[in-house]
């Protein structure tokens, strides 16, 4: 018989997984400018190769977001991995943005598959450090893989490829280790059926989601932001030509969010979601400023601010909705929560890479940054109404 992981040790490995798909996802952005400068497409089809990621990840929660709770948890994870080494190669063959869409394509549906089983996976090991996991692995992996890319790109050779290599080397000794992960769930009836798309939410769950949404949108929309216009943005405001920029950008706002978690990993969900909701406002209202005045310094100052408000409203927004789930209902709930965030994430980002050309990217960016502190504002308003205080005396 093959030895198992131990939970602690099952709980790493799963980490680890996320860490990686999520890593890949972002791996793509510092080499965004590359890719146009060597390709010769506009802004709004930098947005659709990040945006079609974003929709085919959707497509993935939609139909097989609940799989796993039917047919166990590492049969789907295999499939995942497997797809993702084949976005991993057609990144590394990629010889037009064609090439590069059909490599996002693939990669979101992975990523769609993969986030949705190891979510549930993670809680089924342990309620308590799986939520936490959940909320942490997929911030550290965007820092690693957008910082990680963007050193390469500078320090290496074939900044277009070697990333990919590196990935898929990783994404391999998984795919043989997950040999050694028991399996968390039995095969339940429903496969087939569960894979007509919809969205499942749990009536105990039904309220918190909802309660939570505003500021779900609003977090989910700086990531957005930041993996696809803000390295622009930030060359365009500043002047600056350097390609580990664009990386630190993204790395700064998912670290300083990652610490975040971790700092308010014991505070109560509401108190995390409120802190979230102004630390936010507080930081993309920084970021504006800084890219109206070419403040380069500030530009990153505001980013930390805006990733601890991102961070802490991620963190509550799983701590309000995810633990009210049942065993079986897990994956299923993940995948709702995930296609309303990614639908956050990526939608309002296409809507403003088509808007850069009319309007010019920083007058863009403002109108996204209103955006976000409208419903910042609405956000803490529902929560000051809930408490029965009024915002005056908060």
């Amino acid at each position: 018989m093959t030895p198992k992981f131990p939970p602690r040790a099952s709980l790493i490995f799963l980490a680890a997984v996320l860490l990686s798909f999520l890593a890949a996802s972002s791996a793509p952005t510092p080499l965004y400018h590359l890719y146009q400068e060597t390709w010769h497409f506009s802004p709004a089809t930098l947005t659709l190769v990040f945006g079609v990621y974003a929709l085919s990840l959707l497509a993935a929660l939609l139909v097989v977001g609940s799989l796993s709770d039917h047919l166990g948890r590492k049969p789907v994870i295999f499939a995942a991995l497997l797809l993702e080494m084949g976005a991993m190669l057609l990144f590394i063959y990629a010889s037009d943005v064609r090439w590069l869409l059909a490599a996002r394509v693939l990669q979101g549906f992975a990523t769609g598959m993969a986030t949705s089983v190891l979510g549930a996976a993670l809680l089924d090991t342990s309620r308590t450090q799986g939520a936490l996991v959940n909320s942490l692995a997929p911030l550290l992996g965007m820092a690693v893989g957008a910082l990680g890319t963007s050193v390469l790109v500078d320090y290496a050779p074939q900044p277009l490829h070697l990333a990919y290599w590196v990935l898929l080397a990783v994404f391999a000794l998984q795919l043989l280790l997950l040999a050694l992960l028991g399996e968390s769930v039995s095969p339940q009836p429903g496969a087939w059926a569960s894979l007509r798309p919809a969205l499942s939410i749990p009536v105990q769950a039904r309220s918190a989601l909802w309660r939570m949404l505003p500021v779900d949108v609003a977090v989910w929309m700086t990531g957005g932001f930041f993996l696809s216009l803000a390295p622009s943005l930030l060359r365009v405001a500043t002047g600056s030509t350097s390609n580990l920029l664009g990386g630190a950008l993204v790395a700064t706002l998912t670290l300083s969010g990652a610490a975040a978690i971790y700092t308010l990993r014991n505070a109560q969900a509401e108190q995390t979601l409120r802190l979230g909701t102004m630390l936010l406002a507080l930081g993309v209202g920084l970021v504006l400023v800084a890219s109206n005045n070419g403040l380069l310094a500030l530009f990153f100052i505001g980013t930390v601010v805006a990733g601890c408000g991102f961070g802490a409203g991620f963190l509550g927004a799983v701590r309000s909705v995810m633990p009210l789930a049942h065993a079986h209902e897990r994956a299923g709930l993940m995948a709702t929560f995930y296609v309303l965030s990614y639908l956050a994430f990526c939608v309002p980002a296409i809507g403003a890479g088509f808007m850069v050309r009319e309007f010019g990217l920083i007058a863009t960016s403002n109108g996204y940054v209103a955006v976000q502190l409208a419903l910042c504002g609405l956000a803490l308003l529902g929560m000051w109404r809930r408490r029965g205080v009024q915002p005056s005396r908060a």
